[in-house]
């Protein structure tokens, strides 16, 4: 099952995770604490969207060198500092796609997509379980995205627009937006 850094941090939490983050920022070595903490989580994000364990654990080692070289530049906004290391992983998986050609993977429960169509409000929910499972792996990258992360990854929409660099209101719209879209092609 996928671990996903929910937006449910406690004060206490982010004021802990600010102390390791800071920490590292001063002194480099301190850094693989935080890389202990997420190291799990990333790859599993990153191989659930590339399903190429080698480039999984490359792309996660990118992850974390970019990270480290930019840690002076970031800035606590109130998200755990995951959603940053997040952020990074998204845009390397872009970038793997771009550079390599590669298949893009998609990962669909069951139980997430009748999520999906419970959000559409449906009531013929076994009848349009595989339409769905089609339309949603044909999406395009940034929809995909969007889906993956609100019902396969169960992310705040506030945690999501800080992954994409979005607002959080433009995550909502963005997101509603795609599930129109899915209720209309499903009639």
């Amino acid at each position: 099952m996928l671990q996903t850094s929910k937006y449910h941090a406690t004060t206490s939490d982010l004021s802990n995770e600010q102390t390791l983050v800071e920490a590292a920022k001063k002194d480099a070595a301190k850094f693989a604490v935080l890389y202990d903490k997420y190291y799990e989580q990333i790859f599993r994000f990153i191989y659930q969207r590339l399903d190429d364990k080698e480039q999984a654990f490359d792309s996660t080692q990118q992850v974390f060198v970019k990270a480290l070289e930019k840690l002076s530049k970031y800035e606590f906004k109130g998200v755990p500092f995951s959603s940053w290391l997040y952020r990074i992983a998204s845009n390397e998986v872009v970038d793997v796609f771009r550079a390599e050609k590669a298949q893009r993977t998609v990962n669909i429960d069951s139980v997430s997509v009748y999520g999906i169509i419970d959000e559409i409000q449906e009531s013929k929910i076994d009848e349009y379980h595989d339409k769905i499972v089609g339309i949603i792996a044909n999406l395009p990258e940034d929809e995909l995205q969007l889906i993956e992360m609100r019902f396969f990854e169960k992310r705040a929409f506030k945690e999501i627009a800080e992954i994409l660099e979005i607002t959080e209101n433009n995550a909502k719209v963005k997101t509603y937006r795609i599930l129109e879209k899915l209720k209309k092609t499903i009639k």
